[in-house]
């Protein structure tokens, strides 16, 4: 994304957070560019690899980090239900693991800047296909993200 799209969206955030940035825009911001970082290297690695060791090997090396976090930081105070374990399941497996398998193989053929760029849309149209309720400022920050993906293969 571009220096502008990331502006646009730090100008959202602080006119929709009651004129300041808070911490958890900040900490968004760095969980964004973490991930972009992690699909750009595990989208070279998939020229290389297969997607699906991509994601096996990323998930075998955050391990150490994950039960850290689980060991250290304070559980729910009450017992999740079956529901929220089963969804828990299905975002894990499903949704997390084996849909990496396709999004990698589809950053190795299309190359990462290009395939990446469809991310940076998806917000748009899932708020579009929910039908949410959508203000001037949602739209206009909207726009310009959808600007500047547009923008950038137009400059390529």
């Amino acid at each position: 994304m571009s220096v502008l799209g990331v502006v646009a969206v730090l100008i959202f955030a602080v006119t929709t957070g009651a004129g300041q940035l808070h911490s958890g825009d900040i900490f968004m911001l760095l969980a964004v560019l973490l991930a972009a970082m992690g699909y750009a290297e595990g989208g070279r690695l998939a020229r290389e690899l297969d997607g699906w060791r991509v994601v096996s090997w990323a998930l075998v090396l955050s391990l150490p980090f994950s039960l850290v976090a689980v060991l250290v930081l304070p559980g729910p105070s009450h017992m999740p239900s079956f529901t929220a374990w089963a969804a828990f399941g299905y975002v894990s497996v499903v949704s997390m693991f084996l849909a990496f398998f396709a999004w990698y193989r589809g950053l190795a053929l299309g190359g990462v800047a290009r395939a990446g760029q469809v991310q940076l849309v998806q917000p748009v149209l899932w708020s579009a296909l929910l039908e949410e309720t959508l203000d001037f400022r949602t739209v206009a920050a909207a726009l310009l993200v959808v600007g500047c993906a547009a923008l950038s293969r137009l400059t390529r």
